[in-house]
Parts: C-alpha cells; structure tokens; sequence
C-alpha cells in the first residue's frame, strides 16, 4: 500500500479512508476545541484594538483633567483656578473656607459671611432648597456663578435665565456703585432678566444685563454673574475684573467657596431611589432607541429567502478529492478525534454485514464478531485488538493517526480474506 504526501489523514487508495466519513457522536474530548495558539490568532487583533481604545482613552482623559484641574478652586494656581484672588482678598482681611457640600456651606454661614457658589447647575433641586433657605436667614451675600434657568430661579427667585452670549468687555451702565468704581470687566456668559423691585441691573449685552444684584433683608443680597472668568488667573488682571471680584468677595470678613461635588450625600433627599429612577431621561429614550434599532436588524438579518433547495451539482466530484478536502479541513482544525473516529465508524459500517451483525451494532458484539474470525482457520499470525482499534481512544498526533488508518486497513483486509478462506 503507497501513501501519497498529502495531509489527509490516511491515503486516499486504502478502503478505509476512501468511503465517505459518517457522522459521528461528539464527544467530551474532542480536538475541534480551539487551542491556546489559535485563540490568541483569532483574538489579538481585538484585544489589540481595546487596548489602543484604553489607552486613548485614558491619554485623552488625563489631558482634559489637565486642563480643567482646579478651575475656580481658590487653593490652585492654573490658569483656570483662582488662588490669585483669593491671596487678594487675604491681604485685605477676608478668611476664604473652602466647602464642597451643601451641608458644610450652610453650616458656616452667617451674617458676617459671603457665600460663592461656583457651579449652581450641579446642585440637585433638594440642595437648592436647602441653600436658598439657609440664604435667606444669613443676612449675608450670596454670589452665584452662571446659573442656568432652574438654579436662577430656585436661588435667586425672580431671576431668568437667557440666552447665553459671549464674554467680552462690558461697561457697568448703572448706578451700583461696585460696578461703577470696578468700570469696565469681562463679563457676558449668560444674560438674565428680573423684574424685582429695587434691583441693579449691569454690565448689559444685547439689551439685557450679565450681573444682576438682588437686594434682601438687612445687609443680605444675591449677586448673579453670568461668566466666571474674571476670577480665573489668568483673567483677574485685565481690565477692572480684580476690583469687580474684590468688591463682589470682599463685602464682608469671611468667605464660603462653595465647590459643588458629585460625591456630596446631601444631594439626596432622603427617598430611596431604584437605579433606574437616578438615570436622566434623555438615556432612557436613547436605550429605547437602541432597543429597536436592535431588533429591526435581527428581524432583517433573520428574514426567510424561502425553502432550503437540493441541487445536483454541476459537476461530478471523485470520492478522493473529497475525502482528500474533508481530510485537510480535519489537519486545519487539528480535528484528530473525530478524523479517527469518521475512519472507524466507516471500517465498522463496512465490517457489521461482512461478519454477520445488523448496521449499528453494539460495540461488544462487533468486537466478539470480528475476533472470532480473526481467530479462525487460517489467519496465521496473532491479529491486533479489535477493541482498541475499532472504538479505542482518538490518536494523539498525526503519526498515530496515520498508523490507525493503516491498522484499520489492514484489519479490513484480513477479515475479508478470512471470510473468503471460511466460504467453501
């Protein structure tokens, strides 16, 4: 017998490798398991691709941390933070106390104190309430910095909030005298409206101001700015933005900074809330979207082009082009397992009528059939185990496989010999 040099996993001239592979029963321990090699070819590409959106990611994030770090913070010195006017304001006296929750900036309020809070539009509506109430009873000055239409009405009632605009230099165009004695600032952000009686309206653009002061009981009053720029660093020496920021901060000894958190547990109101009420609903309907937009493409790709076809194939295919074909798929998926046991299950097909049993025989019978013949009249040398080669374990490398295809073969041979010395 000639093998060729071909990777099938027995030659294509032997009659146990050219009948077709029948189905075979998968089993626990199966060689179409992908191996470590092949699950680092197929995924590297992908984890490659995550790790370069990681990285990005994390680059990306660090350089716009930089930028923002410390903005408004009266402890940094960055260009978008405010240390400058706060050592400013040292030197006249006035104590800044840092806070970064509701509970801590109502505490420290009172009647000698200004209270600036940077970042209006993060505060939750319960923390409006809570701060708008300490406010009022303070008697002290309230500052709020780019408030958008929520926040100006629930901390400074009577004020609206309009369209944004840009920042620029503004003249004061009114009687207050803190903005008369700073003149000319940066100013802008955002425009507002009040029709409070009494209140001072500066520093207009468009026809509506960007500063607005709100008078109150006693010595109290809520000043709206609609840009924060002329406390930043960088900007507090131009024009008369430190004159503005000293008289807005200075007015009184101490100084509440008030750096909205994320991380403050006053912004919950006390109700217990499910996961799903904390999401905006904004995300909501975008999952909704989404939802649909899933499965109206499962609905299209699953769609029917009708009934399966069978065809006759337009040319012919010898068996050993397609058993050379199937063998090769085998070598590539390094399917050992079910290569041997595609050859076995044939050499069994073909030796169950040749001995005497029924298709499909038990393996016990199969096995006492084909020994029993071995054994007969005129086999000569002692055979092989039929056991082991017709259900024994699947090969653990091409060369055993190899050898399995041979000792199949010629175990079909010797019995066909056999049984034709038994017929008289």
């Amino acid at each position: 017998m000639t093998t060729t040099p071909s990777p099938a996993p027995a030659p294509p001239d032997t009659p146990a490798a050219t009948a077709a592979p029948a189905p075979v029963e998968r089993t626990p321990d199966t060689s179409l398991s992908p191996t470590a090699r092949q699950l680092w070819a197929r995924s590297r590409t992908l984890l490659a691709a995550a790790l370069a959106v990681i990285v990005f990611g994390i680059g990306y994030a660090a350089l716009r941390s930089g930028e923002s770090h410390g903005a408004l913070d009266p402890r940094s010195a960055d260009p978008a933070g405010s240390r400058a006017v706060a050592q400013l304001l040292s030197a006249q006296g006035v104590t800044t106390t840092v806070v970064t929750t509701t509970d801590e900036a109502t505490a420290a309020l009172g009647s000698g104190a200004t209270l600036l809070v940077t970042v209006p539009d993060l505060l939750t509506p319960h923390q409006q309430s809570l701060l708008h109430s300490a406010t009022e009873r303070s008697g002290g000055r309230t500052v709020l910095l780019s408030p958008g239409p929520s926040a100006a009405e629930a901390l400074a009632p009577g004020v609206q909030a309009l369209a944004p605009t840009d920042t620029r230099i503004l003249t004061p165009q009114c009687s207050w005298p803190s903005a008369t004695r700073a003149g000319d600032a940066e100013l802008g952000g955002a425009e507002y409206e009040t029709s409070v009686p009494g209140a001072d309206r500066c520093y207009p653009s468009g026809g509506h101001p960007t500063l607005i002061r709100l008078p109150a009981a006693g010595n109290g009053d809520t000043v709206v700015l609609g840009s924060a720029e002329l406390l930043t660093n960088d900007r507090l020496d131009e024009q008369g933005n430190a004159s503005l920021a000293l008289q807005l901060l200075g007015a009184h000894p101490r100084l509440i900074w008030y750096l909205p958190s994320l991380g403050d547990t006053s912004a919950l109101d006390g109700e217990r809330k499910s996961f799903f009420d904390l999401i905006p609903d904004g995300w909501s309907w975008g999952l909704l979207q989404l939802l649909i937009a899933a499965v109206v493409t499962a609905l299209w790709r699953a769609r029917r082009l009708g009934p399966v076809v069978a065809e006759r194939l337009p040319v012919a295919v010898h068996a050993s082009e397609a058993t050379e074909g199937r063998a090769r798929l085998y070598r590539r998926a390094n399917a050992r397992a079910r290569a041997a046991e595609a050859l076995r299950q044939a050499t069994r097909d073909r030796l169950a009528p040749i001995v005497g049993i029924s298709p499909a025989p038990a393996p016990e019978s199969l096995t006492a059939a084909v020994a029993a013949l071995l054994g007969g009249p005129g086999t000569g040398a002692p055979h092989p185990d039929p056991g082991a080669l017709l259900y024994g374990p699947p090969p653990s490398d091409d060369a055993a496989l190899l050898r399995l295809a041979d000792d199949l073969d010629a175990l079909e041979r010797r019995i066909i010999s056999t049984e034709r010395y038994a017929t008289p």
